[in-house]
């Protein structure tokens, strides 16, 4: 397959790509970056293929404090327009529903830890997410909620947070939970983020994350596998 550019948005030094760079660097695709954290340095859309949007401490309607959201989100809406893969987790989800017109707000509760998500009844019908088991047990760390913006196909849900996944058209996805982490990355949003870690029905403590790193394996499967399937779904459209 053709070698890929790929562009990852970063908002935190701490929340990287985690398992996705193995895959990037495992293909042989090339990658950039924007750290938003400290420059808006953005392509021209037509100097790459995907878009990565990773997570982040701050919420899509702090525009005022994080005042580089906004030609951020100019930037994503113009990779969807133009057709790009496009890949948003947790934080990078929310910014995706919100430039897709969906509302993105507080959720009722908290979600730190691992914790099952059930596929929906429309997934079976996703050829990115049709082979996935019926419940799996996801690494999250949010607060913050989003509807599911019109004409994206739902595909998963918890019992604290409804709206875990979506799908539009084929080549935007976005997920509110982590397949990507890996052992660095927990440990660095543990020590970083301990502060929010105050024990209740959806958030764990430290040890009780600590003792479930024993899905960090799957969950680099199933984050390959969703990879792999867009990378097809690239090739496939670019030789109609």
């Amino acid at each position: 397959m053709k070698k890929t550019n790929i562009h990852l948005l970063q908002h935190a030094s701490i929340e990287g790509l985690g398992s996705i760079e193995d895959w990037i660097i495992s293909k042989g695709h090339h990658l950039t970056s924007t750290q938003l954290y400290e420059n808006t340095n953005f392509p021209e859309i037509d100097e790459i293929d995907w878009l990565i949007i990773m997570g982040g401490p701050m919420s899509v309607y702090e525009e005022e404090k994080y005042q580089w959201l906004i030609p951020e989100k100019q930037f994503i809406r113009q990779a969807i327009d133009n057709k790009k893969i496009v890949l948003g987790i947790c934080l990078g989800s929310q910014l995706i529903a919100n430039v897709l017109g969906a509302r993105v707000y507080p959720n009722k509760f908290k979600e730190i830890g691992w914790f099952r998500v059930r596929m929906t009844s429309d997934a079976a019908h996703s050829k990115l997410f049709n082979f996935f088991p019926k419940q799996l047990t996801v690494f999250q760390w949010h607060g913050d909620t989003f509807d599911i913006p019109s004409g994206a196909i739902h595909i998963a849900a918890s019992e604290a947070c409804n709206n875990q996944a979506f799908v539009f058209k084929d080549k935007v996805v976005a997920l509110q939970f982590h397949f990507e982490t890996n052992l660095e990355d927990i440990d660095e949003m543990v020590n970083n983020f301990s502060n929010e870690l105050v024990k209740s029905e959806y958030v764990q403590t430290a040890y009780e994350i600590e003792e479930g790193k024993k899905y960090i394996k799957v969950n680099t499967g199933y984050m390959n596998n969703i990879l792999d399937e867009l990378e097809r779904t690239n090739f496939d459209q670019n030789h109609l």
